[in-house]
């Protein structure tokens, strides 16, 4: 039934998830595509941290890592692209229980057909819109505490976000820096409860509006408020919105939960037959790349025995 289409699997996203994946299909002697834009989250980042024998690297690093590993396989290859669409094939080979009758593949290179997709496309982050933001962030501004907070341990940090979890991103912060402000630019809410709770730990709630982020070449200096007042820091965690970036997959008409995440069950497989997806664009949402990659050698095996 192979034979039908290009490839085993197509996989959209070439990051540490989509990479893993690709490995261990080749590995399992599948004919597997990836399609990457180049496009990664995490691109202004200078070190990613907590992956085991790779603590420390650059996340571009690490996904060239991957690629080159992949090159040793002659049943992979790797296109750096945008999918345009996907659109199920209809009557193509035969459905079983999991897989369906394949799918067409657009992208900017052509169309490709194949027997399943994989989606493994993150998310784009949407910063807190402060001026000068974007000039520190990756280097001493960060989204990631799990992945740079032991980089700033008892230090002046500041937590600036507007969305109601501040108090517990709070709490998980105060781990590596009692030194913290939490700045709610007016809009995110933190419950009298929630701030005697961190007030109790040494930590402060400020609700004035941030202008702004002050700094030099050797990184932050302080955050600056709306009423001129600039605060000391040398470091700042931002907690942004995430995005799904899934017009292309609209053909497939996946299950999405309430925030735009794509619905899985234990083995990665979404609501459509043939279809399945890992990583930042399944719940819970964004996590750390050696957990990515984890997904990845997961869903692979589940697809290779699907396959069968």
């Amino acid at each position: 039934m192979s034979e039908q289409f290009d490839w085993d699997v197509v996989i959209v996203g070439g990051g540490p998830a989509g990479l893993s994946a690709a490995l261990n299909l080749a590995r399992a002697r599948r004919r597997t595509l990836v399609l990457d834009s180049n496009r990664p989250r995490n691109s202004a980042t200078f070190h990613s941290h907590g992956f085991l024998s790779r603590d420390g690297i650059s996340p571009l690093e690490l996904r060239k890592m991957g690629r080159e590993e992949l090159e040793q396989y002659p049943n992979v290859e790797f296109e750096r692209t945008i999918v345009e669409s996907i659109e199920p094939r209809e009557g193509a080979g035969s459905a079983t229980a999991h897989v369906g009758g394949g799918f067409t593949v657009t992208h900017r290179g052509g169309a490709v057909t194949t027997r399943t997709v994989l989606i493994a496309t993150g998310l784009r982050e949407v910063l807190p819109t402060l001026p000068t933001l974007r000039a520190f962030y990756g280097t001493s501004i960060h989204s990631c505490m799990e992945c740079d907070g032991y980089e700033y341990a008892d230090r002046p940090i500041a937590l600036i976000g507007h969305t109601n979890d501040l108090a517990e991103r709070a709490l998980l912060l105060s781990q590596w820096s009692r030194d913290l402000i939490v700045f709610t630019q007016g809009i995110g809410q933190v419950s009298e409860a929630d701030e005697a709770m961190l007030a109790e730990r040494g930590i402060r709630v400020d609700r004035r509006e941030v202008a702004d982020v002050a700094g030099d070449r050797d990184g932050l200096s302080g955050v600056v408020l709306a009423d001129g007042e600039t605060i000391a820091r040398d470091a700042a965690f931002v907690r942004p919105d995430y995005e799904t970036a899934l017009d292309y997959a609209a053909g497939l008409q996946l299950a999405l939960d309430s925030e735009g995440l794509i619905v899985v069950d234990a083995a990665g497989r979404t609501s459509t037959a043939g279809a399945y997806a890992i990583g930042d664009a399944t719940p819970p949402g964004p996590q750390q790349l050696i957990v990515a990659a984890g997904d990845g050698a997961e869903v692979a095996a589940v697809i290779n025995r699907d396959l069968l």
